[in-house]
């Protein structure tokens, strides 16, 4: 019997490889001799490359992001000079948009790109028949949502107790904002939601009370997520606690009143703001109403006790330091418990990049691949950004200076 090895890098031990489960929820036949490896960002690639050899696979599959793109390389290496004769398929954003890929690519026998829970089983199948495709790199192909198998099952008692429950309730984004790969999306697709519901169901019974939806535009569609809101509500304990990504300038009154019924502690609110500038938003393809949005985020703080995350982007295409603390200031308004002031990244694919010559986008070589310079930001003044984002986390986003931050 021949053995399939699926293996992931994980940032930290508590977060879980969604993809991955899709993928060996749908391998099919071939599921029986196929195995699912977590591994940390902290552990060595000797040790991680020893614990694949160990289960003596014939294919690992690899999924490769932009925080373990350079630990996955450091794997794979290894790998070929001790087993040369295991095929390596690598898998995930970061290798998905060709011709831009990391050099852990020229590594690889095969590269899927885009989706894999289909591609991934038939290449491997074809690869056991001694039927292997002569292009490296393969288009991941797409099914209907509803003839994927669930990956609920696949997460393990321990995962329910000690890891982050990663669930989707659509798939897709039909916004086109340039810094994020989910532009390259269509639209958003919804799973069915009743079979939804069932899988949300029996992962509850199981024991699972932290359920981080990656849904990009969880309140999109609103009368799916009342729905979603509800059933959640009807199994309120001390211990739920569900993370939304959320549209901040969709709140209409029906989810409102859904929403003010969650107790403390039980909700968070993923919110993207990016920037207030509507000269950036325009040039990035961002559709924002920035009235809405800061109605919507005054109304959560006085009328909710939902968390509230809210995202900012410095180093975007016409920013200035000046556009940034306008825009740091007007959030800060509205008195999010939490601010993110996230730097911008170069997402591979993403179509921001037609802005790097003509705005000057200067990225670090290295991943995660952070904006070291733009025509408008220096490289002096997006270090002092990145300087205030790890403070403002340590102070302002602690909740433990309420009375000194004001002050400050």
């Amino acid at each position: 019997m021949s053995n399939i090895v699926l293996a992931t890098i994980n940032a930290r031990y508590i977060h879980s490889a969604f993809g991955l489960r899709y993928i060996y929820a749908n391998m099919g036949e071939l599921q029986v001799c196929s195995e699912l490896l977590e591994f940390g960002i902290q552990q060595r690639p000797v040790d991680i490359a020893e614990q694949l050899l160990q289960r003596r696979p014939d294919i690992v599959g690899l999924g490769v992001y932009i925080w373990n793109v350079s630990e996955i390389a450091a794997v794979v290496g290894i790998l070929k000079q001790v087993a040369p004769q295991i095929v390596i398929v690598l898998g995930g954003p970061e290798v998905s948009h060709s011709p831009d890929l990391p050099n852990v690519a020229e590594l690889a026998d095969y590269i899927i790109t885009g989706w894999g829970e289909i591609s991934f089983p038939a290449l491997c199948r074809q690869i056991l028949r001694s039927q292997a495709p002569e292009s490296r790199i393969i288009q991941g192909k797409t099914v209907p949502l509803a003839e994927l198998a669930s990956p609920y099952p696949y997460y393990s008692d321990n995962d329910i107790r000690q890891r982050i429950i990663y669930v989707e309730a659509s798939r897709g984004c039909p916004f086109k904002c340039e810094f994020c790969l989910s532009s390259l999306d269509i639209t958003a697709k919804p799973f069915e939601l009743q079979k939804f519901l069932m899988d949300m169901e029996e992962l509850y019974q199981r024991g699972a009370r932290h359920f981080k939806f990656i849904d990009r535009t969880f309140n999109l569609k609103v009368d799916t997520s009342v729905a979603i809101l509800e059933f959640f509500l009807g199994k309120m304990t001390d211990e739920l606690y569900l993370h939304f990504e959320v549209i901040p300038d969709n709140l209409p009154e029906r989810l409102k009143q859904v929403i003010s019924q969650f107790p403390p502690g039980s909700l968070q609110f993923e919110v993207g703001i990016q920037t207030f500038d509507p000269a950036i938003q325009q040039l990035i393809s961002r559709r924002q109403d920035n009235a809405k949005t800061t109605e919507n985020l005054t109304w959560l703080r006085q009328h909710s006790h939902a968390h509230i995350h809210a995202d900012l982007i410095a180093g975007l295409p016409g920013d200035t330091l000046e556009g940034f603390g306008l825009s740091f200031d007007r959030l800060i308004a509205s008195n999010p418990q939490e601010i993110q002031v996230g730097i911008l990244k170069r997402l591979r694919g993403a179509p921001i990049s037609r802005h790097n010559d003509g705005y000057g986008l200067r990225y670090d070589p290295n991943p995660p691949y952070t904006i070291l310079s733009t025509r408008d930001m220096s490289f002096l003044e997006l270090q002092r950004i990145n300087r205030f984002a790890r403070y403002w986390d340590l102070i302002g986003n602690s909740g433990r200076f309420n009375f000194t931050l004001p002050v400050i």
